[in-house]
């Protein structure tokens, strides 16, 4: 079976390459690492900041990866109630997502972002700004 990934690289209809992904500390390595091995491009907040990226704050982050183009996916939800953490995603009029359910074990928070990939895509094909979270059911538009 080939994998959305393969299949959006080979479709004629796309020209653009796969969207490049910052993950938050929370996410960990090992989801990176699962999902890296899925075909998903994965740049890690860890290998950008010093101390391992402990006191770098949300919109500093956010910030820093929405410069370079990539779409930050975090586990903490509460970044949609907070007006300073998104104004970068308002100014880059880019998306967010975040896991809607922090108690996830790593082998479900890999599967819950793999399945709802292509409702991902989605998202950023349309655009932002836009925060979004990703629930067992695929994905959830939660601002504006």
């Amino acid at each position: 079976m080939v994998s959305l990934a393969t299949r959006w690289r080979r479709s004629a209809r796309w020209h653009c390459v796969l969207p490049e992904f910052f993950f938050d500390r929370g996410l960990g390595k090992s989801v990176a690492r699962e999902l890296r091995d899925l075909d998903w491009v994965i740049h890690q907040i860890t290998d950008h900041f010093p101390r391992d990226a402990q006191d770098v704050p949300d919109e500093e982050w956010t910030e820093y990866g929405l410069a370079r183009g990539w779409v930050p996916l975090c586990k903490d939800s509460r970044i949609r109630g907070r007006d300073v953490e998104r104004e970068p995603v308002e100014r880059y009029e880019a998306v967010l997502f975040y896991l809607d359910n922090q108690q996830l074990l790593i082998k479900d928070m890999v599967t819950r972002i793999h399945q709802a990939q292509r409702h991902i895509h989605r998202a950023i094909d349309r655009g932002g700004p836009a925060l979004y979270a990703i629930g067992a059911n695929g994905i959830r538009k939660t601002w504006p």
